[in-house]
């Protein structure tokens, strides 16, 4: 594949807008897996060196967040183990499956995430004030996670609302602290995704790299953005982009 200029002024575009999605709200990579694909890429090549942006944009927005004290890292480790597990198993299988499934789950997680926020937002807006629950308090929270780690490793494009959903609906994290805890999640399954997609030589490592730098520009001013912004914002943010989404998924 020849990668020429316009290629790489294409990848930081989409790569800076998909960083801001991704860090306030998810599905970026409904903008950059096209734009890989259009550059020739098979959509499991696409899929595989998106996840190279996807780790450094996570990277820029922890740190981020943890700056301005809206990282809750005590509880971290019992989050991130069943996202592993899921992420473990969702790379592989993503590696195997045929490219078609990819969109009919994309589809499917946002036609459902779209339907929980209209029919009961507060499952992924707790209102101002709700007191985080602890992983040891609520076990439950454990197989929401799994299943966001699986979607994440399989097919990453909406996994931000997934881990939305698991964060605050189960845990109750506001959306600021949920969209901080998602990207250390996203980290953690972007990383064994990585080494899966690594091993099987799927990454391109050159658009990756260059998509890569738009996403680290978006996340740091999303960043900004989200400490400041007011809550009711953050909500209306997540769901416009979760109905975008959809129509991505049907169009992609």
């Amino acid at each position: 594949m020849d990668f020429t200029i316009y290629h790489g002024l294409l990848l930081l575009t989409v790569g800076l807008f998909a960083g801001v999605i991704n860090t306030l709200a998810g599905g970026g990579s409904n903008l950059t897996l096209p734009a890989l694909m259009v550059m020739g890429m098979p959509a499991e090549v696409a899929n595989a060196t998106n996840r190279v942006g996807i780790f450094l944009q996570c990277l820029t927005g922890v740190l981020g967040f943890k700056k301005h004290g809206k990282l809750d890292t005590d509880d971290v480790a019992p989050i991130l183990w069943p996202t592993l597990v899921g992420g473990l198993v969702g790379a592989v299988a993503a590696s195997y499956a045929p490219s078609w499934i990819i969109k009919y789950l994309l589809l499917g997680a946002m036609l459902a995430m779209a339907a929980l926020m209209l029919i009961k937002p507060s499952v992924v807006a707790p209102e101002a004030g709700t007191e985080a629950r602890k992983m040891k308090d609520t076990p439950s929270a454990k197989w929401s996670l799994a299943v966001a780690g699986f979607y994440g490793g399989f097919v990453q494009a909406g996994v931000g609302f997934i881990l939305v959903a698991a964060l605050a609906g189960s845990l109750r994290y506001d959306l600021v602290r949920a969209n901080a805890l998602k990207l250390v999640c996203t980290i953690a399954f972007t990383s064994v995704a990585l080494v899966v997609f690594i091993a099987r030589d799927q990454v391109l490592w050159l658009p990756g790299l260059v998509l890569a730098i738009g996403y680290i520009i978006g996340a740091h001013y999303a960043v900004k953005f989200a400490i400041k912004a007011a809550a009711n914002t953050l909500k209306w943010f997540l769901f416009v982009m979760t109905l975008v989404g959809c129509i991505a998924a049907l169009w992609f």
